[in-house]
This record gives C-alpha cells, sequence and structure tokens, in this order.
C-alpha cells in the first residue's frame, strides 16, 4: 500500500511518522505567517496537501487531534475526526476549534493534526422489519452501569 502526497503550495510538508510504532503520520500547517485562532472559535488551517491511498478503497483517512496540542493549548479538529474518502482529491484542511479562553497562533509548519489509515467496511444495506434480540436490547446510555 502507498499513501500519495502532492504538494499544493510551496513550502508544504510531506507528513512522516514520529517513531518507529506511531499509528499517526503529523500534518503540518501551510499557511503565510500566522493564523490566529481565538479563543471559543474556529478556523480552518491548510496543509497545502492533496493525498491519495493508492489502490486501497476499503481504507479511509481520518484526521485526529494531537494530544498535544488539545490537553496545552485546547486545540483540536472541530467536528472531532475529519473523514477523507478515497475519493477526495482536493487540499487537505484542519479545522482547528480553540476549546480555551486565550487566543492561540498557528505557526507555517507547526504540526496541527495527526492522519491515521484505517480500513472500513462497506456491507450492503437492507431494511429489515425486526433486528435479532440480545441481552442488552434498546438499553441505551448508562445500561450497562458507571
Amino acid at each position: 500500500m502507498k499513501l500519495l502526497f502532492k504538494k499544493l503550495r510551496e513550502g508544504a510538508v510531506i507528513p512522516k511518522y514520529q517513531t518507529e510504532y506511531s499509528a499517526g503520520l503529523d500534518l503540518c500547517a501551510c499557511v503565510d505567517g500566522k493564523i490566529n485562532v481565538p479563543a471559543s472559535a474556529t478556523v480552518k488551517v491548510p496543509t497545502g496537501l492533496a493525498a491519495e491511498l493508492e489502490n486501497e478503497k476499503n481504507a479511509v483517512l481520518l484526521i485526529y487531534a494531537r494530544s498535544s496540542l488539545a490537553t496545552k493549548l485546547g486545540l483540536a479538529p472541530a467536528n472531532c475526526v475529519g473523514v477523507v474518502d478515497w475519493d477526495y482529491r482536493g487540499e487537505l484542511i484542519v479545522a482547528l476549534h480553540n476549546h480555551s479562553n486565550e487566543d492561540c497562533i498557528i505557526n507555517n509548519g507547526d504540526r496541527i493534526a495527526q492522519l491515521v489509515i484505517t480500513p472500513i467496511f462497506r456491507p450492503e444495506i437492507c431494511e429489515a422489519e425486526e433486528l435479532s434480540d440480545t441481552a442488552r436490547g434498546a438499553g441505551g446510555f448508562g445500561s450497562t452501569g458507571k
């Protein structure tokens, strides 16, 4: 399997794994100067990259928060997890939300999110009159205990 990246802007950084066993590739901001992410606001941060998971249509690219940004600065993807469908060839853009009470600055080249490749399943969709019984049944939030 190959993950192809196309640079769309000068200065775009091809992601890489930071350690031998890293699950995610760090995505970097590709911006002119700096971007201010105001407190409690969301800003779209470009990466300057487009991606293609070559010949692997049963996988998806997912954009997750970097734990250090989320815990130290309160910055995380606004939609929690960004989904990059196999057939999308546009720029990877991270909508970062600032959950803190202070403005945050994103500089060109800052690592802003991580990209994880995950297998997907696309079952046949069928309408059913009934579903099978289980011990849990329709028990929802909190139904299995603390």
